[in-house]
């Protein structure tokens, strides 16, 4: 009796130790696997050993949290099944060289927190839907090709804390309504062919602590209430058509370290406002 006890008790553990994912969450692993060329990855997967012992993957209660397989030369395209990890929060692909357009059905991942795909060859548009995925926190998409508008409905995403789409071929304006993003903190989308001004509303962001929307085609006058976002300790504005009183800005925040203007337009002010100040001394 006691050695069947000791036997039961050790097929218990070798049950929970090599438990498996749903078939579903599997096969969606090995569709990224095949489609990103997994024999050529830096350290690739066992596909005979079990999901919990596959690099960057993590688990939870036998689901999919995570996959995380920065720096790891995946090349290819993301599959559309990936939409089967269901409880996906962490999806980091960064610093790899896939490609193609971003499959639509990332948007069913409503669990997803983390959308890191930067320094990759991504082309195509952003999915307009992804303000669906009202989880997100960090979505960091840079160093990619990504073309086409913002979607409108990323300010649905009241939990973002960064944004970050720098250096890909985005056009069109900062979107209307970014003031919804209460508690953005990092706001990056220099090195695009951006237009328009900057909202006003953007003095609602309290949080915000980087702003950098330089090499543009931003234009127009600063808001005053840039002033307003006193955690702001980066502020890159250069190679846009900005004017202003940037000397004025930088005083009234007084936490910036990284400060960064077009000079051209930053004489032009200060004369202007040289101007005005000698015409009230006459």
């Amino acid at each position: 009796m006691k050695n069947l006890k000791l036997a039961l008790f050790f097929c218990l553990i070798s049950i929970v130790s090599f438990a498996q994912v749903s078939q579903d969450q599997k096969t969606a692993l090995v569709d990224l696997y095949n489609a990103t060329n997994g024999d050529s990855w830096n350290k690739s997967w066992d596909l005979e050993e079990p999901v919990s012992t596959w690099h960057g993957v993590t688990l939870e209660n036998d689901n999919v949290v995570a996959v995380s397989l920065s720096f790891n030369n995946l090349y290819g395209n993301l599959p559309e099944s990936i939409s089967n990890l269901k409880s996906l929060t962490i999806l980091d692909l960064s610093f790899n060289k896939l490609e193609g357009e971003l499959p639509k059905s990332i948007i069913h991942l409503s669990k997803l927190e983390s959308l890191k795909l930067f320094s990759n060859n991504f082309k195509g548009e952003i999915p307009f839907q992804i303000g669906r995925l009202d989880q997100l926190k960090y979505v960091e998409l840079f160093n990619n090709n990504f073309s086409g508008e913002i979607p409108a409905s990323i300010v649905n995403l009241s939990n973002l804390e960064s944004l970050i789409l720098s250096s890909n071929q985005l056009i069109g304006k900062l979107p209307t309504n970014i003031s919804n993003l209460k508690s953005l903190k990092v706001l990056s989308v220099f090195d695009n062919n951006l237009l328009g001004t900057i909202p006003s509303s953007i003095g609602k962001l309290k949080k915000l602590e980087e702003l950098v929307l330089s090499n543009n085609a931003f234009y127009g006058n600063l808001p005053g209430e840039l002033a307003e976002l006193t955690n702001l300790k980066t502020l890159l504005l250069g190679n846009n058509d900005f004017k202003g009183n940037y000397a004025a800005l930088k005083e009234q925040l007084p936490n910036i370290v990284d400060f960064d203007i077009d000079k051209v337009n930053s004489k032009g002010a200060l004369a202007t406002l040289d101007a005005e100040d000698d015409n009230d001394d006459d």
